[in-house]
Formats: C-alpha cells, sequence, structure tokens
C-alpha cells in the first residue's frame, strides 16, 4: 500500500489546518461516515506524532502518513490525495 499527496493537496492541509514544516498528518480510519473502500468506515484527519507507520509520504515538510493498524482499510490498494480544482478540497482516489 502506497501514499502519495500532490504539491497542491499539501499546501492544502498545511493551510487549514495550520501545519509546520516537521508535523505530521496521520490519516485514520473511523467508524461511520462516507467512505467509498469499506461500508461502515471512512477516513478522518489529525495532527498527531506517529506511533508505528504502515505508509507515508512527505511534501511540504510534513509527513502524511497512515498507522500500520490502519492498513486494513485500504485493501492493498494505494491512495493518491490531490487537490479537487472545482471544490478546493482534497480528494481520494484509490488504485490497485
Amino acid at each position: 500500500m502506497k501514499i502519495t499527496i500532490s504539491e497542491d493537496a499539501a499546501k492544502w492541509y498545511k493551510e487549514e489546518l495550520d501545519l509546520n514544516d516537521g508535523d505530521s498528518l496521520r490519516f485514520f480510519i473511523r467508524y461511520g461516515g462516507c467512505g467509498n473502500v469499506q461500508n461502515g468506515f471512512s477516513l478522518g484527519v489529525e495532527k498527531e506524532t506517529p506511533n508505528e507507520i504502515g505508509s507515508q509520504a512527505k511534501k511540504l515538510g510534513i509527513t502524511f502518513y497512515i498507522e500500520k493498524d490502519d492498513l486494513w482499510y485500504f485493501e492493498n490498494q494505494d491512495v493518491s490525495i490531490e487537490l479537487d480544482q472545482d471544490i478546493k478540497e482534497p480528494v481520494f482516489h484509490f488504485s490497485n
């Protein structure tokens, strides 16, 4: 499972969440919400210090990561995060 993030999406997170160089942003699994990989679950985000990284991408001085215990959600799919220019928010794309 590989995670990638575009520069535009990284910049959006950095500005919206007031992140500084050296910060880490975790994508985690939460029960409920509207997810498109596993029914009944969705992704959340939080600024947090990594514990056991399962996959990561570094962009604009920020580490974007998923903990090892949350990799099951992705079913061995890669995820890329890009900024949707129409809605001006990050979107997630999953691929095998």
